[in-house]
């Protein structure tokens, strides 16, 4: 029994949707997933990120260029996931950027929100992002980073049986 069941459950019952229905994400749930990732954490609260939806059918159509995969297709929203590196905060020590770390970490955020709303989503970084960054006319210093294809799963789609390490695989007290 977990302390926080419904977090738990949220994360075990997200996955990376590959089948989606045609049925249109209406806006106010749009903005309500996306609103979500205004309060994800960012290093030093710097939130270096910016979030484009595609849904027209030429935004469409540069997302499925950049990413040429059959089921992308079904899906009815892609949100780019976009970082702005000089946006970041860089750790004094040795410069290190955190803009991936913080995209990310609101990127989940969004994934989870959608879970809890009965949307479905998928991590895409495997992505040419100059098709990206020129379809969508992203500034220098603004980096596509994810692609996230969001809308209902297709009927009969179902969160696979997750296959995870084990917990004490995964932590150490102390040192190695």
């Amino acid at each position: 029994m977990h302390s926080y069941p419904e977090l738990y459950a949220l994360a075990a019952n997200r996955f990376s949707c590959r089948s989606y229905s045609p049925a249109p994400v209406p806006d106010d749930d749009l903005m309500a997933v996306l609103d979500v990732v205004r309060l994800a954490p960012s290093a030093c609260n710097r939130q270096p990120w910016l979030f484009i939806i595609a849904q027209g059918d030429d935004e469409r159509e540069a997302v499925i260029k950049s990413y040429p995969r059959e089921w992308i297709k079904t899906a009815p929203v892609y949100i780019i996931a976009c970082g702005i590196h000089d946006q970041a905060w860089h750790r004094p020590a040795d410069g290190k950027d955190h803009t991936d770390v913080d995209v990310s970490i609101a990127v989940e955020h969004l994934c989870l929100a959608a879970t809890s709303m009965h949307l479905a989503t998928c991590w895409v970084c495997n992505f040419e992002p100059e098709i990206i960054r020129q379809a969508f006319r992203l500034p220098e210093g603004v980096e596509p980073i994810a692609i996230i294809p969001l809308g209902y799963p297709a009927e009969g789609t179902e969160a696979p049986a997750k296959t995870r390490k084990a917990l004490s695989d995964i932590i150490r007290h102390g040192k190695f």
